[in-house]
């Protein structure tokens, strides 16, 4: 029974051990982004279209200030209250000493400076998609905007949530970095699937989640409740958004509908950004979301 006892005894600790290896945080290579020219004007595209600051300016943030990203926004989920960081340029309590391969780890693996599991509260499951150069045009644009030394403010989260090295088993199931929609694509419907996989994110809102806090893929962008509670975000697939390409190009310009009603809750923040990429990239967009598989909208998804 000692040796019994023993050996189970030894399994778990060698399966333990095996679990921490594999989970481990991960890593970009660095050389990927050695030789690369950053180029700040094509960054605030990049932010533009991942919408940096509706997540990281500050609450009741206005103007010009929306653009100071010191975080404080509060985003409820069933694991816990996520607090949004600062990514200002502050030194101290921003990002303003990270490298380009810090905030490339964060994005593409989320992995923090200090080696540790972020939270996907960060869409890092839809950023894994950019490619170094948006990542470094992004990190240049980033450090032209003002500093804030406002600290971030401290997670809310139970156990065993608030134990970060769970994470790395959850990139396991989740962390992956193939497309949802597979070709054949043209080459502008490539360019929107980039946009709205990649740094867009648009599946973060639109799909649902399962149990885990993992994307549903088998039901892309079918629409999921709101997290505020407040009703639910729509199926944006063709079996739930019978517009044509122009009215969705439209509607990413303007926030109108074909029906003249306009955008609301978050999407406004949303089309504020995407209203600032080239019309090229909305088209794109709009391209990529009528090859989307057709999902139909479920009884009761409203």
């Amino acid at each position: 029974m000692r040796n019994f006892l023993m050996s189970g005894a030894a399994l778990v600790l060698i399966s333990g051990a095996g679990f921490m290896v594999i989970t481990k945080p991960q890593h970009v290579d660095a050389a990927a982004f050695a030789a690369l020219t950053p180029d700040p004007a094509h960054g605030k595209e990049v932010y533009d279209a991942g919408g940096c600051a509706s997540c990281h300016w500050a609450p009741g943030a206005e103007g010009e200030a929306r653009d100071v990203l010191s975080g404080g926004q509060s985003i409820t989920s069933a694991f816990g209250t996520f607090y949004v960081p600062n990514i200002s340029s502050d030194p101290a309590e921003g990002i303003g000493d990270w490298s380009t391969v810090d905030l490339a780890n964060a994005l593409v693996k989320g992995t923090g400076p200090a080696d540790e599991h972020l939270y996907p509260a960060l869409p890092y499951a839809s950023y894994t998609h950019m490619v170094p150069q948006d990542v470094a045009d992004l990190r240049a644009y980033l450090a032209t905007l003002p500093a804030d030394p406002t600290p971030s403010k401290p997670h809310e989260i139970g156990f065993p949530f608030n134990i970060r090295a769970l994470l790395g088993g959850w990139k396991l199931l989740y962390l992956k970095p193939d497309w949802v929609v597979t070709g054949p694509l043209t080459a502008e419907e490539e360019r929107g699937r980039y946009l709205a996989e990649g740094p867009g994110h648009c599946g973060e809102c639109h799909s649902p989640r399962d149990a885990l806090g993992g994307i549903d893929r088998s039901r892309w962008l079918a629409g999921a409740p709101n997290p505020s509670g407040r009703g639910r975000i729509p199926n944006i697939t063709p079996g739930g958004l019978d517009w044509t390409k122009d009215d969705i190009t439209e509607y990413l310009t303007s926030g109108f509908t074909p029906d003249f009603d306009s955008a609301g809750g978050e999407m406004v923040y949303v089309i504020d950004h995407f209203a600032l990429l080239p019309e090229s990239d909305r088209q794109a967009v709009a391209a990529y979301l009528k090859k989307v598989p057709a999902v139909e909208t479920q009884p009761g998804d409203g």
